[in-house]
């Protein structure tokens, strides 16, 4: 099922939501679509474009917002889906200080990787097999990261995002800088 942007009502995003919710808001009259995605929704009655960015028609205050969470997707968006050795394509989640030597699961010791990079890597450090990292890993940071780590990416959303650091994070996802 698609999923949609929620803007606030200062065009703040505020997440995605599946198809569905946006269309209750939407007919609840509580946002307004600004967006379309080209498809239409069918009623008994009536027929409703379906909406791709929504903006609610009051503004809703967020409470502060920590860190992005640690989520695979997440990380593999970080990642651009590639290995952190050799760029292949990735599979699975590795910690550069293993767990079992005392490595923390937190952004800046948790890579993606594939399948044999993972295998051959095992519990030893990476010095200790003589590879490097391609990108030093550190925690994404921007506004943006918090809708594109959803997994769930639309390119009518990017000039909704783009204020708010969404270039950067499709830069880093598309492999485009080595940050």
């Amino acid at each position: 099922m698609p999923h949609v942007l929620v803007l606030n009502a200062s065009y703040e995003p505020l997440g995605v939501v599946p198809l569905r919710r946006a269309l209750v808001l939407v007919l609840n009259d509580k946002a307004v679509s600004l967006e379309d995605s080209g498809a239409l929704m069918h009623s008994a009655t009536r027929v409703i474009p379906a909406p791709s960015v929504v903006r609610l028609k009051r503004f809703v205050r967020v409470p502060f917002r920590g860190p992005v969470p640690l989520t695979r997707r997440a990380l593999f968006a970080r990642d651009g889906g590639r290995c952190a050795y050799c760029g292949g394509v990735a599979t699975s989640v590795d910690h550069v200080i293993p767990r079992s030597r005392g490595g923390q699961h937190t952004w800046e010791n948790v890579v993606a990787a594939c399948r044999r990079c993972n295998h051959v890597k095992a519990d030893r450090h990476v010095a200790e097999i003589g590879w490097r990292l391609r990108h030093q890993p550190e925690p994404p940071s921007g506004l943006a990261w918090r809708i594109i780590g959803t997994g769930h990416r639309d390119p009518r959303w990017l000039p909704y995002l783009r204020p708010y650091g969404a270039d950067d994070a499709m830069a880093r996802i598309d492999g485009r800088t080595s940050a």
